[in-house]
């Protein structure tokens, strides 16, 4: 099952400010936790600074007012999660509340009864939340879980060193994206940071150019048919070979993994390349990541992903998610409770004051400070079209295909004929 948002639907993120104060923050009292011990296991992936500690206080302040209640926070690096998680699904004993993306790993969550219908706990106040945000963790009518943050994936770009290679306005065109890789290349920069290792960050390009090239009518076709041997699939492998060929990436860039000492964000954070293709959490963890801690300041900037010259696609369709979280079956009765109160205008603007964090609680747009993310918020509103994240969007076990072929792809041994061969045989299985 894929993702798509409409822009109707998008509007009012970037702008949603002193109408959605109207709206007023998600309730402060207390709700119906029942009386008794409660311990509720807390999985997460913001496992670096700013969210790491924000987190874990929002976590100790529930815990000093609901003296019953103890909280387990388990903070994971992504891969770590979805390899822990997997397994505890398989085994059928989901954590109380964690990560999640939504989508088709979500709906598969749902049909095998391992996750909590919450449409009637958060039916006060789900609708100060934006309806695009809300809509990969609703499956069939119901909601199953509340995204806290929105945004979109772009490239981020080191001003100083695109003016070295004498860039003067970042491209809009594939073309002219090959032409800044050659420009950076020539200056003697390296082009583009990229976690090769974690495989999730590359399958953000081969998405993107099908996206571009097919439309998003070509991402529902796939789900719908199951079927990724297409031509706008395959050329948008043909198409990412082509910055392959280039070499563009930092050395060893093959075992990098992303937010790890020496890996693609503290690539970019340290000035050791001049773009990484990211999502809007991007200049935070940069910064934790940098030796200076501060990353690259006013020197960084934002554009979305290029036009596809000839693609069907808009160039203003976006790519990309939010995180949020999920209520396991057998959570003790505070676990909604606790999701209601991160969800606060008030947590929601503490988040998005780190930077981290774009909210969804529209009255707490107002918090976001930083004027990357507003860049980012500004793109997400004027977006014609949503595609959820491909590994989330659809089943996880197709997902992690897609992650696996593309990875295969970067790293030359398959082709893009052979990769949506693969990707397909694994989808019609599901």
């Amino acid at each position: 099952m894929t993702a798509h948002i409409s822009r109707r639907s998008l509007l009012g993120l970037a702008g949603a400010g002193a109408g959605a104060l109207l709206l007023g923050a998600c309730g402060d009292g207390e709700s119906g936790a029942s009386e008794g011990p409660q311990k509720i296991n807390w999985w997460h992936v913001q496992d670096a600074e700013p969210m790491l500690g924000v987190w874990a206080d929002m976590a100790k302040q529930y815990e000093n007012t609901h003296g019953n209640v103890t909280i387990a926070v388990e903070p994971l690096e992504v891969e770590a999660f979805k390899t822990r998680l997997n397994g505890a699904i398989e085994a059928k004993t989901p954590p109380d509340l964690f990560q999640s993306w939504g989508g088709g790993a979500l709906r598969q969550q749902v049909e095998a009864g391992l996750v909590k219908d919450i449409t009637e706990d958060v039916k006060e106040w789900i609708g100060q939340l934006l309806p695009a945000s809300v809509q990969p963790y609703t499956v069939d009518d119901r909601i199953y879980g509340i995204p806290f943050d929105i945004g979109m994936v772009g490239f981020w770009y080191n001003r100083d060193h695109f003016a070295k290679a004498g860039i003067e306005t970042p491209p809009a065109t594939w073309a002219k994206l090959l032409e800044a890789v050659g420009k950076l290349k020539a200056a003697g920069l390296v082009p583009i940071a990229l976690a090769g290792k974690d495989k999730w960050p590359g399958h953000y390009y081969w998405a993107y150019l099908a996206m571009r090239i097919g439309g998003l009518e070509e991402l529902q076709r796939a789900a719908e048919d199951k079927n990724f041997n297409t031509p706008a699939f395959v050329a948008a492998g043909e198409r990412f070979r082509e910055l392959l060929d280039m070499e563009p990436f930092q050395r060893n860039f093959l075992r990098a993994e992303y937010g790890a000492e020496g890996g693609q964000a503290a690539t970019m954070g340290n000035e050791g390349a001049a773009m990484e293709l990211m999502g809007q959490w991007a200049p935070s963890v940069q910064a934790s990541s940098s030796t200076s801690k501060r990353g690259l300041g006013d020197r960084l900037a934002f554009f979305p992903f290029p036009a596809v010259e000839g693609g069907k696609g808009s160039a203003t369709d976006a790519f990309g998610g939010g995180n949020g979280f999920v209520v396991g079956r057998d959570a003790p009765a505070s676990t909604a409770d606790f999701l209601r109160t991160l969800l606060q205008a008030k947590n929601q603007r503490r988040a998005a004051q780190t930077g981290a964090v774009l909210p969804t609680n529209q009255a707490a747009t107002g918090g976001i400070k930083d004027v990357n993310n507003q860049v980012v918020a500004a793109n997400l509103g004027i977006a014609t079209g949503f595609q959820l994240y491909l590994d989330q969007a659809f089943p996880s076990v197709v997902g992690g295909q897609i992650n696996d072929s593309v990875a295969e792809l970067i790293a030359g041994t398959k082709d893009p004929a052979q990769i949506v061969k693969d990707i397909t045989r694994v989808a019609k299985r599901q």
